[in-house]
Formats: structure tokens, sequence, C-alpha cells
């Protein structure tokens, strides 16, 4: 009994001993906690309490050169709502979603689904993603604590597609990615501002007072070299052009040969930085820096410049090319577009001849006609403040074959930029001063003090300025009634250019596709404009002179109307009227019409093809047409005959190879909507008929294929009196 006595007294001693240690163990692991290891386990919660969130510094704006704002920064809010926040009832929740309903105009219901979807233990709810400055203020008025409003930035172009190619775009992280959006990108994003917060175990972040923070430092301004309005009257003016042509793009650059200052660079089509997503990424590449082309008969001013500074050219000396228009030269064959006979230095330039140029350089060395190319800019890159330029290519001379420098002296076996030729024109235009392209004039901080300003760079001479003056007038001849520019023309305006016509390479062989391109600048008497217009694969006739040429002169007249001088002196030259007609509409009459008509007209015309009809014209209905501006004129026939296993646009189904009557459908835009019916009631279709007047638009297009008794259905509206009558404002 005593034993077992014993043995329970031990068992509670050993109990009273541990009951007594848990006290001394807990006070222990306080001691331990607090003083031993106390900062270090602070230090650990707060790293996981307390966290970095950075401030987003807002990026600067864009102008042109007359303070026209371009780019800028527009802002938005994300609303979220917590619905469990202490002291949310239901009629504040009621409240708030009244209010998001009526200010979004989607109702109540709508953001009521939104909340009754949502997870039961959210305390984040997203209610709208893009919300405006309105909405935000009619929130924040409520005064609701569980209202969650967060900024946005986004980039905002204020004339959305206008300078699109210039300006380029930002990414979702406001990043620039091309243009000067990218090129300054440093300068224009600032410097992210740095702000502690706390995170709950829900990793939600919250403010508290007295935290650190660090204030971001706002992006710098651009003010640019671009004018806004003549930015306007390019791009205007080339898509109008390269919808008429249809060529596959355009592409036009306006610079200042005195500075190097780009007023103006444009590409059709085009995009809206706003949204660039919308479109193909082929449409955001700016052409005008990043295409290389084999520039054509642009190029021969490098010729002209280099034989008449060297001296390899007689006085008066006459260069007679061959009958039939063509040379041999080791091997290859060198045509003019037509045969021009015996003619003078300036007729040479005036009229574009391949065989005479290139007769002219090959009395130069390779290594000097080589320099006089590089000197005017070719070959290398024109540095100007883009993201994307491409730098030309231009082989050295001792890679030259046989037949490199009678080829090179018209534009061919060589690559640059539309900015490079316009850079060397604009030398030109400058008595030989090689200027560098740029587009930032300076650069201010948010209060408007400048941080950096730019100049204009002068290069290098290009030649002497007597071996200019020489040129002058020859250049000057192109844009005349005996010259290839003559659409160009504008009387009243001194105009010194070159029109360009090169061959594409596809496929590594030259192809029946052209470019065509116009380059001038005036007034000549003191230059203060270079326009270079360049259109790829227009149609139906690929040459400068009938294509961009009218573009330079439309965006030239409207350009002398924004600046006084040259409008005081188109004023007052009184013979204007006197020295051009309007083309007449051809489209739709049959060739003998056609011919009859035009020779009453003394209008010089070719025809393509054979058939019935005049499907295509050019110039088009309505042109500016000069004394000897040839009319082309394309023929087809009324009905087609197809076998469908030979062309790809019959959609017929059959297993034999019988041909099958099917009518292609001419263009028939620009013609009057009674012709049209006519033409569409010989050829065996039916009319339905939208308005009238003069068509615009047809259903099915032009080129599709119809069987006889299928309707076509043309849209037309009336011309204006102005139209009709020929009459511009203020004639009489």
């Amino acid at each position: 009994m005593e034993e077992f006595r014993s043995a329970i007294m031990g068992r509670m001693f050993v109990i009273l001993g541990i009951l007594f240690l848990l006290p001394t163990a807990l006070l222990v692991q306080l001691v331990r906690i607090n003083f031993i290891e106390g900062e270090g386990l602070r230090e650990l919660w707060n790293k996981q309490a307390i966290t970095e969130i950075a401030i987003p510094a807002e990026r600067g704006s864009i102008y042109d050169r007359n303070g026209t704002l371009l780019a800028t920064n527009t802002v938005d809010y994300k609303m979220a709502i917590d619905p469990k926040v202490p002291g949310m009832t239901q009629a504040k929740l009621d409240c708030v979603l009244v209010t998001l309903g009526r200010t979004s105009g989607k109702g109540k219901a709508y953001y009521e689904s939104i909340l009754n979807n949502a997870p039961s233990w959210s305390r984040y709810v997203v209610m709208e993603k893009n919300m405006n400055g309105m909405q935000k203020e009619e929130l924040a008025k409520l005064g609701i604590r569980g209202v969650i409003l967060e900024e946005n930035y986004r980039r905002s172009y204020t004339f959305g597609s206008l300078a699109a190619h210039t300006m380029g775009f930002v990414n979702h992280e406001m990043r620039g990615r091309i243009g000067l959006e990218s090129h300054y990108d440093n300068e224009l994003r600032g410097v992210d501002g740095v702000q502690q917060v706390r995170k709950d175990v829900f990793q939600r972040v919250f403010e508290y007072v007295g935290a650190p923070k660090k204030l971001p430092i706002e992006g710098y301004d651009l003010h640019t070299t671009i004018n806004a309005s003549i930015q306007a009257i390019l791009e205007d003016e080339l898509q109008v052009g390269v919808q008429r042509y249809q060529a596959n793009y355009g592409t036009g650059i306006i610079m200042e040969p005195t500075t190097g200052e780009i007023l103006a660079m444009a590409n059709y089509p085009s995009y809206n930085p706003n949204v660039p997503g919308d479109i193909n990424e082929e449409n955001r590449r700016n052409f005008a820096i990043a295409d290389l082309v084999e520039p054509g008969s642009t190029f021969k001013l490098v010729t002209a410049i280099a034989a008449v500074e060297q001296g390899v050219i007689k006085e008066n000396e006459l260069f007679k090319t061959p009958k039939n228009g063509a040379v041999q030269i080791h091997g290859l064959t060198l045509r003019d577009h037509d045969p021009l006979g015996t003619i003078n230095f300036e007729e040479v330039i005036q009229q574009s001849s391949n065989v005479a140029t290139a007769e002219i350089a090959m009395r130069l060395d390779n290594d000097t006609f080589y320099q006089y190319a590089r000197n005017l800019g070719f070959g290398t890159p024109t540095h100007i403040d883009l993201a994307g330029e491409q730098g030309g290519r231009m082989a050295k001379p001792f890679e030259w074959s046989l037949v490199s420098l009678p080829w090179m002296s018209h534009g061919y076996e060589l690559l640059s930029t539309p900015l490079q030729t316009t850079q060397a024109y604009a030398a030109f235009a400058n008595r030989g001063d090689l200027m560098r392209p740029y587009l930032v004039k300076a650069i201010t901080n948010s209060n408007g003090k400048i941080v950096e300003q730019f100049h204009p760079t002068h290069i290098r001479r290009v030649a002497k300025a007597k071996t200019l003056d020489k040129l002058y007038p020859v250049f000057e001849s192109v844009v005349s009634d005996s010259g290839t520019g003559d659409l160009a023309q504008i009387p009243g305006l001194r105009i010194a250019g070159k029109t360009g016509t090169a061959k594409k390479v596809v496929k590594g062989l030259y192809s029946n596709r052209y470019r065509g391109s116009f380059v001038g600048f005036f007034p000549l008497e003191a230059p203060k404009y270079v326009i270079y217009i360049m259109l790829d694969e227009p149609k139906p006739v690929g040459y400068g002179g009938y294509t961009a040429g009218p573009i330079f002169k439309q965006v030239a007249l409207r350009i002398a109307g924004l600046d006084q001088d040259l409008q005081r002196q188109l004023v007052q030259y009184d013979s204007y009227d006197k020295t051009y007609a309007i083309a007449p509409s051809l489209l739709g009459l049959s060739p003998e019409q056609a011919k009859e008509l035009l020779k009453s007209l003394y209008i010089p015309f070719e025809m393509q093809g054979n058939g019935d009809w005049i499907v295509k014209q050019q110039p088009a209905p309505g042109d500016t047409i000069f004394s000897k501006t040839r009319l082309y004129l394309k023929v087809k026939p009324k009905i087609g005959l197809l076998n469908p296993h030979k062309d790809p646009k019959s959609v017929l189904n059959v297993t034999d190879t019988k041909e099958i009557e099917r009518i292609e459908l001419p263009d028939m835009r620009g013609m009057s909507m009674r012709t049209a019916h006519s033409m569409l009631a010989e050829l065996g279709l039916k009319t339905k008929r939208i308005g009238s007047g003069t068509i615009y638009a047809q259903f099915p297009i032009a080129g599709d294929y119809m069987s006889p008794g299928r309707t076509v259905t043309l849209k037309g509206k009336a011309r204006s009196f102005e139209q009709i009558s020929g009459k511009t404002e203020g004639e009489q």
C-alpha cells in the first residue's frame, strides 16, 4: 500500500513540475522574440506587409511647329467595389450601382449581374475598366467607402491618322514603338515615382499615412518641324492620287531646303495610332525612310551635276539618239521611252533620255561618278531623328560591272530611300549645301523651359554654285510644255524638278510593274519647298510625269494658298486660264468615237488593247491637261470567253473544257449613268441605278465576271455647277 501511495505522489510531482515549466517556457519565448530575435522578425514582417508600387510619370506631349498639339495623354479610370468593407450596406451598394448605371447608360441591372456573378469571398470586383472623368466625379461625390478608383493613362493622337508614320505609337506599357515616339522615348517617358503601400493577406493594396513617396518626373515635350496644315494637304492629295491611279501605296515628303526641316511626311494607306492594332503591320511602315527603291530618272541629277562640273559636255553639244530609241551597251539593250532624235543637253534632261544620259555618264570615270553620288547623300543614311531609317545601298566602284555606270546614270543598280532623293534635291535647291533632315526643333520640360534645342546641320557642299546656276534652267524646263513633268507646272510659279519611272524587280527579274515619282522645288528664285511624290505600281501607265506629277501640282497649289508671298505671285499672273484644258470623259465610248473627239480637240492620245469600249483613261476625266499632254486609253472587248480550267476567276464548276461565255465587267466609275447603262445593255447585263449623274461606285467591281442577264448596281451623283462649267471660285 505504501508503495502504491509513493508511486501516485511521484506522478503528481512530475505533473506539477511540467505545469511550473510551461510559464517558464512561455516567458523564455517572449524574451527571445522581443529582445533576442525581435529586430530580425520585425524586419521580416515589414517585408511581407509593405511593398513599393510605381507612380507612372506622365508622358510628354508632341507639338507641330506652330504649337498645335499632335500627341498627348488622356486619363480614364478603372472602378471596382469591395462589397465586404466595414460599413457597406445594401442601400449604399444600390446607390453606387444606380449612379454607375445612370452615368454609363447601361442601367443598374447590368452592374448587379456583375456583382452577383462575382465569387462570394471577393473583395475586389471590377465594374468598369474605361470610365471617363465625369463618371469618376459622380462616384467620388458619393463618398462611399469601398468604391475603388484607379487612374489609367492612355496616349491620345489629337488628329487620328495625321502624321501617323512620323508620330509612331506606344505599346500597352506606354513605351514608344516607331517614329518619334520610339526615337525620343527616353525624353518623352520621364521617370516613374515610387510609393510605399501595405498589402493584406488577399494581396490588396492600401495606402497608409506617412508612407515614403518619391514623386514622378514628367516626360519632356517635343516641338517638331511639322506643319500640321501642310501635312494634312499632303495626306489628302496623296490619298486621292493613290486611289485615282490604283497604286499599291504612295509616299510623300515636303522639306525646307535651306534648313533641312521636314514640313510633312506621309504614306498612304495609313493607320490610326490611337488603335494601331486595327490594321496590318505593313501599313505602319514608314516607306519614306524604310523603302529601298531604285530611284529611276530622278537620279539623273547626279549625272547632270557631275558632267557639268567635270566639263565633259561641250557647249551647244548635240546628242544623236537611235531612230528606234534603243542602243546596245556591252550586250544589254538600253531604251528611251520614245525615239527622241538629235537633242541638246537641256533636252536630254527635259525629255529624260536614258540613252543620252548613259553616253554622258560614260565620259566620267567610275570613282568620280561614285563620289558625286555619295556627296549628294546616296548610299548613306540621312541620320534623320526617326527610328527605322534604311541607309540605302550603292556598290563601290571596284564592284561594278561594265554596264554599272550607264545604268546607274539613270537610277538603276542602286537602292535609295525617298528621303535620300528628297535630301539630294534639297541640296540642289540650296545652291549646293547639303543639310541633315530633322523633325524636332526643341525639347522642353512641363514648365515650357527649353531643355535642348536643335539647329540646322550643314553636312557638306555637293557642287559649285556656278555649276548649279547652269542646271537650274535645265531642270525648270522639265516642268514645261515640252518636258516630261508638264502636268506638274503651275503658271505663275517657277518650278524645277525631275520625273522618275523605274521598273520593279519581281522574283529577281525586272518586270512591267513600275514606280512613278516626281521631285521638285519652288519658287525657283528662292526655293522654300521641296516636294517628293512616289506611287508604287500606278495604273494604267507607270510614268512619274503622268501620275506623281499631278499630285505634286495639287500639293504645291494648296501650299501656295497658305503662303502669302506665293499667293500674291499667283494672283498677279493673269494668263492662267489660257494654258490648260480639262480632260474630257471618254469612258464608255467606242475607239472610233474617242478618236474623232480627241482629234477635234487636238489632244494627242495612245490606245492600248483591242475591243469595243474605252474602259480606262489617263489623265482621268476632269483632270487638268496641258498642251502636248498625251491621253492614254485602255480598250476592252464587250464579251470575254473563258475556259474555267484555265482562268482562276471563273467560278463555274464544269468537268469538260467547253468554253463558256462570261462577261468581264469594265470600270464604269467616272462614266455618265446613261453611257454605262447603254454599255451594260449591249453586253447583255441588267442595270440597277441608285442616284443619277456620274458613277462613283459599282457592284460587282471592275474585273469581276458575270453571266449574261445578271444585274449590275451603279451608284451615281450629280456633279456640281463648278465641275460642269469648269469654273472655279473667283472666276467670272
